[in-house]
């Protein structure tokens, strides 16, 4: 990708990201928003979320163009590597965890009930369509590439990778605090090194799809 263009204004980013965290907070806390589940909640969020940041940041669509047109082969490699690679980190993790840690289990299932009766191709749908698409393409692709224009390339990574794990704070959750900050971390330093919000989303939705879906531990 390119130099980084004009965008918009802070305020607005930042009012976003608040707005971000408010609805991510209540959904963490009460497993549940409104009448809506946690999955149908979490959608709901991501999707309204990701809209707003397209209508803040008018050359968003863009940048996703010109992302997708160079390069597409090598990035959708390192995605499925580097969700490889995430993957085999938190099945160690897993395992020193629930070494160390005696209530490492029971947190970890804490956050598998939050799928428990949910069909699997509701759950395939709404990870491959929305929540892993759209929490990149606003976490990394909008906030931590805008967040950037007031102050420095890393410095936004850190703030957006804090930003992103305090939000699961409310889940009163250690395990899911731990993954979130892990999680945020390793995808911030992939958009830190690429800026390709394509390369994330095809890294973020395939660790979803194999830790929720096809290989849970």
């Amino acid at each position: 990708m390119t130099g980084r263009p004009a965008g918009p204004r802070p305020l607005a980013v930042g009012a976003a990201a608040a707005l971000a965290a408010c609805l991510f907070i209540a959904l963490f806390r009460f497993g549940r928003l409104g009448p809506l589940d946690f999955w149908a909640g979490l959608s709901m969020t991501v999707a309204l979320i990701t809209v707003l940041a397209f209508i803040i940041d008018r050359g968003y669509g863009r940048r996703l163009r010109d992302d997708l047109r160079t390069g597409l082969a090598r990035k959708v490699l390192i995605g499925v590597a580097s969700a490889a690679l995430l993957y085999g980190l938190f099945a160690v993790g897993r395992a020193a965890a629930e070494a160390l840690f005696p209530f490492a289990a029971g947190g970890i299932g804490r956050v598998y009930a939050l799928g428990r009766d949910v069909p699997v191709l509701r759950l395939v749908l709404l990870i491959g369509l929305v929540v892993g698409p759209g929490e990149e393409l606003f976490w990394r692709g909008f906030f931590q590439e805008r967040a950037a224009a007031g102050t420095t390339p890393k410095s936004s990574f850190a703030l957006t990778s804090l930003l992103y794990t305090s939000v699961h704070l409310a889940s009163a959750n250690p395990m899911l605090i731990l993954a979130a900050a892990v999680c945020g971390l390793f995808w911030g330093w992939l958009y830190l090194r690429y800026r390709s919000p394509f390369l994330n989303v095809v890294s973020h939705t395939l660790w979803d799809l194999a830790v929720f879906v096809v290989f849970p531990f």
